[in-house]
């Protein structure tokens, strides 16, 4: 009986096997590309990034444009967020990387830059994107270009319609000017046609004085007088607007103040050739003032009478212009706005 049962079961055996090779293939189960990317990916030693978008609610945000950029931009791949928000990039290579997010009426998203070792699988924290703005469109122009659009309405200020009044600015916080916009400026300021014929008025008030007698008289006598008071002026007008403004980024320009106390605003004023405000804004010693009168002083001696040069020429020409300054400021301050033409409306910028 056992052999007759062990044959039997052979028979069926044999009988199942050969029914099994009559039939078709059972079908395999069937699993998503990502996924089998990602074991292949791992078992070559590639990592994984995923993670949510979600909007500030914490509600999922489906469609969102997702792009992974490696530091070196050897990687840059792509891809939109599905139904709950999730992502996933497969078969990366080590490195470090960025995502960047976009999604219609939101704000973009930038994650910082983040390591990504061999194998690893890396989710991304924090991606919570804001509501962007709607309507509004910020333009972002260079310094330089805002500084040019001011000083060409300085250059229109004119007071009493006439006499040039280009350093003064009435906007309190105006763009730094650059060194080439200083040295614009100063040309502009020295050879404007009133300011030349301002020289020659002075110098027709000390030949009628006989100032300087060392000059002669006539009209040799008052052209080299005309070139004296053009060589002070404009030397100092290059060195202390320019040349030294540039070496110590200073402002060249008045800040006019226009509100407070008489007190504060003649104080403000008659303080601007001994204080001054540098590039970035803060106030540091008028070094562009003093050393231009100074310079301008030195350099009359090349040019001026014998008997009047020396030491006491040059200082004497540096308390005129440091004098004058402080008098023009006050000046500018109290006056010069009700009597300058052009002057930019308040809050201007």
């Amino acid at each position: 009986m056992i052999s007759v049962t062990v044959h039997g079961q052979q028979k069926v055996a044999e009988l199942d096997l050969a029914s099994s090779s009559s039939l078709p293939d059972a079908p395999l189960p069937q699993f998503p590309a990502q996924s089998s990317t990602a074991a292949s990916s791992s078992a070559e030693g590639a990592a994984i990034v995923s993670g949510v978008v979600l909007d500030s609610s914490g509600a999922a945000i489906p469609g969102a444009h997702i792009s992974l950029t490696s530091r070196d931009r050897t990687q840059s791949l792509r891809l939109t967020s599905g139904g709950a928000g999730e992502f996933i990039f497969t078969g990366l290579p080590a490195g470090r990387y960025l995502i960047m997010v976009n999604a219609k009426g939101f704000a973009p998203f930038t994650s910082t830059e983040f390591d990504l070792s061999s194998r690893q699988a890396y989710e991304v924290p924090n991606l919570t994107l804001s509501v962007g703005s709607t309507g509004t469109e910020v333009t972002v122009r260079p310094i330089e270009e805002i500084a040019a659009e001011q000083i060409k309405a300085e250059e229109k200020q004119r007071f009493l319609a006439v006499i040039p009044n280009f350093y003064i600015s009435y906007i309190p916080d105006p763009a730094p000017m650059t060194i080439r916009q200083k040295f614009s400026l100063a040309s502009r300021d020295t050879f404007d046609p009133i300011s030349l014929i301002g020289v020659g008025l002075v110098a027709g008030i000390e030949q009628a004085n006989d100032k300087y007698p060392g000059y002669g008289y006539g009209a040799a006598g008052y052209g080299k007088r005309f070139a004296a008071q053009f060589g002070d002026g404009r030397t100092s007008d290059f060195l202390s607007h320019a040349v030294f403004p540039s070496l110590f980024h200073q402002d060249p320009r008045y800040f006019y103040q226009g509100t407070g106390t008489v007190k504060s605003r003649l104080i403000h004023a008659a303080s601007f050739a001994i204080i001054t405000r540098s590039d970035s804004g803060k106030p540091m010693p008028n070094y562009s003032y003093f050393l231009g009168d100074i310079g301008s002083g030195a350099l009359s001696n090349l040019y001026y009478p014998h008997a009047d040069r020396g030491m006491g020429l040059v200082f004497t020409n540096a308390a005129i212009g440091i004098a004058g300054k402080a008098g023009g400021t006050i000046i500018r301050e109290f006056f010069s706005k009700r009597l300058t033409t052009n002057v930019p409306p308040s809050g201007t910028q």
